[in-house]
Formats: structure tokens, C-alpha cells, sequence
């Protein structure tokens, strides 16, 4: 993957992650993201975490200006502190806010959603709220980056495998249409344990790709941030 200084740091090719403040830690899901969505001029990253999501799109694209929020106070924090120890500062802002109230227009926006829905909550708020549906609803979701993305724009996210289905849904639902799919597998003889999703407001063909973790396309994929 990257290496790793201590337990909660993570150096990257061009930036650091730390997040001792944060419930949820740098993992496959949010490094596959920010190397796999499409960008543009203005860029939103829904529950940015420790914000490496945000640090990603504005490497990949220098021109960009990235929005970058979250509802908890504490990734809030680790996100401000990852951007301004980055050579991106100028260009990432980081707000604490619920997508729901956001207002703007951008032609890319990225998340990284809250996935458990069904399952019994841990009696860490912090994490339940990073992990779980129950502050930002798949509907939510699909309504707020719908009502946010640009006409020519393109909504992203990753999503485990048996979450798929409700996503999709939910995107049909608002009224976008599947413009890219990934699947993403652990090993090349077992079925995606994720899937990399894009949106767009208008008909268009869809993309279908598979990659496997540790693969030759994966490391061309990461390259420009793992060291």
C-alpha cells in the first residue's frame, strides 16, 4: 500500500494523512476513489474523513478549487490539518456541514458513503456516525448530488458489493443514469467486493470495467500516490 511512519499516519507520494481524530481510517475504498473519479473545475467531496479523498482530486487536478465536508467536528479538524500540512492548501476548503444544507454547483462530486444499514450500532458515536446510514440516508444522498452536480457534471462513490443494488436504485430513483462501473475484486478468481459507481444527469453508455487489488491496472491506477 503506502508507508506507514506510525500508527496513525500515512505517507503519501504528496501528502500525509494523519487521523488520530478520525473514526474512520485511511483504507482500499477511499484511495480507489480518489484515483478513479472523474474531476472538473469545481469538485465536492460528501464526508471527506480524513480528507484524503479531497487531497487526491486536487493532485489529479491542478485547476481544480475542492469542497470538502463533513458533519463530525473531529474529521472536520483531522481534514484541516491534513490540508494545510499539503501543497494544496490554497485550493481545498473544508467545511462542517451536512450535505443536505450545502448549497453550490460543481461538476464532480465524490463519496465515499456511510454503508451499514441493517446492522446493530457500535457504542462509539463517532464511528457510527462515519459508518452508518442513519445520518445520511442512500435517498439523501442521491437527492443532495443531484440537486449539487452541474448539468455535465458526474457523481461518484464506492460501495460494498451487497450494497450495490440499493444504490442504483436510489440513483434511478432521482433521475441519474449509470455512466461507469467497476468492479473491484480482492483476487482475480472471486467475485467484486466493491463497486466503483458514476452518475450522470442524462442518458449515456455505460462503462463497465473490473480491477483486482495488487494488480498491474491497479498499480498504474495508484501509482501517482503510493510510494
Amino acid at each position: 500500500m503506502c508507508s506507514v511512519n506510525v500508527k496513525d499516519m500515512f505517507q503519501f507520494k504528496q501528502f500525509t494523512i494523519e487521523q488520530e481524530l478520525c473514526a474512520m481510517k485511511v483504507g482500499t475504498d477511499g484511495v480507489l476513489l480518489g484515483a478513479w473519479a472523474k474531476g472538473g473545475p469545481r469538485i465536492l467531496d460528501i464526508g471527506t474523513g480524513t480528507g484524503i479523498i479531497a487531497l487526491m482530486m486536487a493532485q489529479r487536478y491542478p485547476e481544480a478549487q475542492v469542497t470538502a465536508i463533513d458533519i463530525d467536528e473531529g474529521a472536520v479538524r483531522q481534514a484541516e490539518q491534513n490540508v494545510s500540512q499539503s501543497p494544496f492548501l490554497g485550493r481545498i476548503s473544508v467545511l462542517q456541514q451536512a450535505v443536505q444544507e450545502h448549497l453550490g454547483e460543481y461538476e464532480s462530486i465524490v463519496s465515499n458513503p456511510p454503508f451499514f444499514i441493517d446492522s446493530l450500532q457500535a457504542p462509539d458515536e463517532q464511528r457510527n456516525m462515519a459508518r452508518h446510514t442513519a445520518t445520511l440516508s442512500y435517498a439523501e444522498l442521491m437527492k443532495a448530488a443531484y440537486r449539487l452536480l452541474a448539468d455535465n457534471g458526474e457523481f461518484s462513490v464506492v460501495i460494498p458489493f451487497d450494497y450495490r443494488r440499493r444504490m442504483e436504485d436510489e440513483a434511478v430513483f432521482v433521475g441519474f443514469f449509470p455512466s461507469r462501473v467497476c468492479g473491484v475484486k480482492t483476487t482475480e478468481r472471486k467475485p467484486a467486493k466493491r463497486y466503483l459507481l458514476a452518475f450522470r444527469k442524462h442518458p449515456c453508455p455505460c462503462q463497465k470495467e473490473q480491477l483486482t487489488i495488487g494488480s498491474e491496472d491497479y498499480q498504474a491506477l495508484t501509482s501517482a500516490f503510493y510510494l
